[in-house]
């Protein structure tokens, strides 16, 4: 009898065991499916995760997202244009020869006004823009602008597509862009990638041009992933709405000697492009303040041979003759170390507080010159064109 009890009680034992992993194989397969996007299957029963069926949180994002960039693409690609770039010169043997340089533009008002860099544009001898409905026109150079590394042309046609501007200050990082340009000016049209916006408000510097000389830096400017290469300068960077908020100027070089740098890239934002843009159309060049010194930034040799204890500054290399800084007493071998209060922290401080003042505007100079500090009050001209 008792040997029964014990067959029964264990006989419960195991049942009871049974039943309690069987309820936890069921929660942590309901917990996968709570975690892991799975669509219910039909009769309301939820497919395991191993089922091949579609996420639909997976499926519908990468389907939007999918037809998104198609649809920025059908809307903005019109838009976009090749811009071809003639200057003709001779050779050794005194034959002409026209070296043609590609880039891009975009189409931003129905007067065909087209946004492109100065870049893509200077030097022209003639200018010809081509859109991906296969027509071509002279286009006239409106304005080109260094400073800002941006250009406006113009074209005469009827029908012309026009992209929208959009608001690039709404930006956040990680948003989803498009760019578009006719990369290595390959045929066919315009090309289209994509990508994320991996960070704002960067400054960054221009390459050296033929003659050496510094580029100008860019300020407020978007970094993204998205390809830009030859060919894509000055073509739009568009968000998922289908609106320009950007122009597409360069990428990042060598991280180091012999290590490419991948997957950054830069746009110039539409927030700082258009009033250029404007100015451009308005007046056929941009207004900028004019400080009229060339300088290169502290180093701690430098700093030995000036006699200064200073550790972060510019140096004043050059003073234009006639210039607000000549004006002010600025010299050569002075260390400026301040801005109106800002310390100088590296060679763009100057340049971007210089970049929010206009022509007329006085601004304080912190300056070490020997041993003695003193502030320099400069009233800003107007850049010289």
């Amino acid at each position: 009898m008792r040997n029964k009890l014990y067959g029964v009680l264990a006989a419960l034992l195991i049942l009871t065991l049974s039943l309690a992993m069987a309820c936890s194989s069921g929660s942590s397969k309901a917990s996968l499916s709570a975690a892991t996007p799975t669509p219910a299957a039909s009769g309301g029963v939820v497919a395991p995760a191993s089922s091949s069926t579609t996420s639909p949180s997976w499926s519908s994002s990468a389907g939007s997202l999918s037809s998104g960039v198609r649809d920025v693409a059908h809307k903005v690609k019109p838009a976009v244009v090749q811009i071809t770039n003639e200057q003709v010169s001779f050779d050794q043997f005194s034959q002409p020869t026209v070296p043609v340089g590609v880039g891009s533009g975009v189409i931003y008002d129905d007067k065909g006004h087209i946004l492109t860099n100065n870049h893509v544009v200077a030097g022209a001898q003639k200018l010809v823009v081509s859109l991906p409905d296969g027509r071509s026109f002279p286009a006239n150079l409106v304005g080109a602008d260094s400073q800002t590394d941006l250009a406006v042309v113009q074209i005469s046609g009827s029908n012309l597509p026009v992209a929208q501007l959009g608001d690039s200050s709404q930006l956040q990082v990680g948003d989803w862009v498009v760019a578009i340009g006719n990369a290595l000016a390959l045929p066919g049209g315009p090309t289209v990638t994509a990508g994320v916006i991996s960070a704002l408000g960067r400054t960054v510097q221009e390459p050296a041009d033929q003659s050496d000389k510094a580029g100008p830096f860019l300020f407020d400017v978007i970094q993204t992933d998205a390809p830009i290469n030859p060919g894509n300068s000055g073509g739009p960077l568009v968000n998922l709405q289908g609106q320009v908020i950007g122009i597409n100027t360069l990428v990042a070089g060598q991280a180091e000697p012999g290590v490419q740098a991948q997957g950054i890239g830069f746009a110039i934002a539409i927030a700082t492009a258009k009033p250029i843009a404007d100015q451009l159309v308005s007046s056929g060049h941009a207004v900028h303040p004019y400080l009229g010194i060339s300088y290169v930034p502290l180093s701690p040799s430098l700093a030995a041979q000036l006699g200064t204890n200073e550790k972060k500054g510019d140096v004043v290399a050059q003073v234009a003759s006639g210039s607000p800084a000549e004006k002010a007493g600025l010299q050569t071998r002075d260390v400026i170390t301040a801005i109106d209060g800002a310390q100088v922290q590296d060679e763009s401080t100057l340049a971007r507080v210089l970049n929010q003042h206009q022509p007329g505007d006085t601004v304080t100079l912190t300056v070490d010159r020997g041993d003695k500090i003193s502030d320099v009050k400069v009233t800003l001209g107007e850049m010289p064109s």
